[in-house]
This record gives C-alpha cells, structure tokens and sequence, in this order.
C-alpha cells in the first residue's frame, strides 16, 4: 500500500483559499475513490464549519489531542460523507499555543498522535488547513507533513509573503522535517484577463524555475495549473456546510476542484524523487530553530501602478 500523501496547505495570510481548498480538494479526491483525512489546525474552525461538523458535547476535537495525552487521534475523528475524515476543531484550540508553550515535544504532538493511529496510517492523502500564523499550530503541521501548498491570490503583496513561507520551510526542513517539500502554489479567486495576475505568474513560474538545480525544499514546486477562478458558488457553499460538489457541481469552482484534484492525483510526491523510503520525524525533534533563515526575493519591483 503506497504511504499517504501528507499535505500542508499554509499561507499565513488569511482569506487567500486555504479552507475552500482543503475542503474542495478532499471532496474530490473522496469522488475520486480516495480515502482522505482532513485536519483543522486553525482556531476560527471554518474547515470545522464548511463541513458541517459538530463535536459532541462530550466528543474530542484537534485541542483535546494536542494537549491531553490520554485522548488519541480516534477519540476525534469524525466521518463527514463518503470516505472523508475529519479532525476538526473549536475555538478552544486558540489556547493550546500557550498550554504547549513549556511542553518538550510541543512541535511534534501532532505528529506523534498521528503515527498512532491506523486510520490515519491508512489514508491515501492528509490535508492540513492551517491557521493564518507561523506559530506552533503551524509548526505542528510542518512537522508531520511532507508536503506544503500554497493557496494565494495573484497579487504583488502576496509574494512578499511567499518569501517569508519559503524562509520558515527552509528552516523546518533543515532543522526539524528533512523530508518536507514545498510542492505547488496554486492560485485562488483567479482574475486572469488582468495584467497584474499576468505579471505574478510570470514573476512565480521565473523564481521556481531558477531554484531547479538549488538545495532548496521548493526546487520542485510548480504553479499549479490551471488556477481556481474567482467563482461566488465557492463563497455560498459553506453557509450551507457542504462541499462546493454538493452545493453546485457544475458550477466553474466545482471544475477546478475537479482538475486539480485530478493533477494531484497524477503528480508524485516531491519526497519520492530523492529518498523513496523516507519518513517524516514523529517525535525527535529541536525545539528551537538556531538559525536565521536566508531571506528569499521573489519578483522584486518598484511600486508603480499595475492596472
């Protein structure tokens, strides 16, 4: 049985699809005949919401496996449709940044739970929403994952922040994670008749292909195409807690869900190409970074209109 695909989806502004994405794309992949898991590392709980799931009154949720040794993955777990599991969260999990603060595997309690658990082992794909931040929620992702996706708008601000991502990836894959990988960026809300959504792609797909021969965690990522355009059937669906697949599945959103859904299951995991055998670090790892990280430029320009 082929390892599951553990895939990060992190940008640490918010509003820039990462719930819509990691909600969609399970979806697809789940109408694909795929057995997914779904994480929801972010405190507001929209992936939590989108899905429609409520923890019981005496249930788990992400907050109660981070800080309670005695609650596993399975005591959280809760199916929602067809081969979809969801870990999902409350509010409360705002708290465990500060409960984990003095814990020595606080980077790692994710991980350590997961590797516990044969549903989770068993999955084909893990998909982590992960909260707007790079604080300890994030780093509990990063650990346990081997891959990193970048949801973003086509927008020049937005590669300010790609830089700082890739800076804190470079760290954890150094330090913590050997095997992690920044594998695709994929834009959202895409306006593509503009000249400034034009200008990003191009500024994106020239600084990957520059990093190609680097040893960088990114020097296989790509810019997923085509990306998902800006669709209001995406914004409507989780009022209704459904996937935008059961909301209107043939809507423009629906189709690009679909797409990439299809391409990742085409595309091999970063990882592979270099250690096949590898594995992600459960438990032993550095609670501190002891570096600075290399700062990392992409599409630098002046501050001229861009109409």
């Amino acid at each position: 049985m082929a390892a599951t695909r553990t895939i990060a989806f992190m940008n640490q502004k918010g509003g820039v699809g990462k719930t819509t994405t990691t909600v969609n794309l399970a979806a697809a992949l789940a109408r694909a005949g795929r057995t997914v898991g779904v994480i929801d590392l972010d405190p507001q709980a929209h992936l939590t919401l989108h899905l429609g799931v409520e923890v019981p009154p005496e249930g788990a949720s992400v907050y109660d496996v981070l800080v309670d040794d005695d609650i596993r993955v399975e005591d959280a777990l809760v199916k929602a449709g067809n081969d979809v599991f969801v870990l999902p969260a409350e509010t409360d999990l705002a708290a465990a940044e500060v409960e984990l603060a003095q814990a020595p595997d606080r980077t790692a309690r994710l991980a350590r739970k997961c590797a516990a658990c044969a549903t989770i082992r068993h999955l084909d794909f893990l998909l982590i929403d992960c909260p707007p931040s790079l604080g300890l929620l994030t780093l509990n992702a990063l650990v346990l994952a081997r891959e990193v996706m970048v949801p973003m708008q086509a927008h020049f601000l937005a590669l300010q922040g790609l830089s700082k991502l890739l800076e804190t990836v470079s760290l954890i894959s150094a330090e913590v994670n050997p095997t992690l990988r920044v594998s695709g960026v994929l834009l959202c809300m895409f306006e593509g008749q503009t000249r400034l959504a034009s200008e990003v792609v191009s500024d994106l797909d020239a600084f990957f292909e520059s990093c190609r021969d680097q040893p960088v965690p990114w020097r296989q990522c790509e810019v997923i195409r085509p990306p998902v355009r800006r669709n209001i059937k995406l914004a409507e669906s989780p009022s209704f807690g459904a996937s935008i697949f059961d909301y209107d599945a043939h809507c423009p959103g629906a189709e690009d869900y679909q797409t990439l859904a299809a391409s990742i299951m085409r595309q091999r995991a970063p990882a592979d190409e270099t250690d096949p055998e590898a594995t992600p670090p459960a438990v032993v790892v550095t609670d501190t970074i002891s570096r600075s990280p290399a700062p990392v430029e992409i599409g630098a320009r002046d501050s001229g209109e861009h109409p």
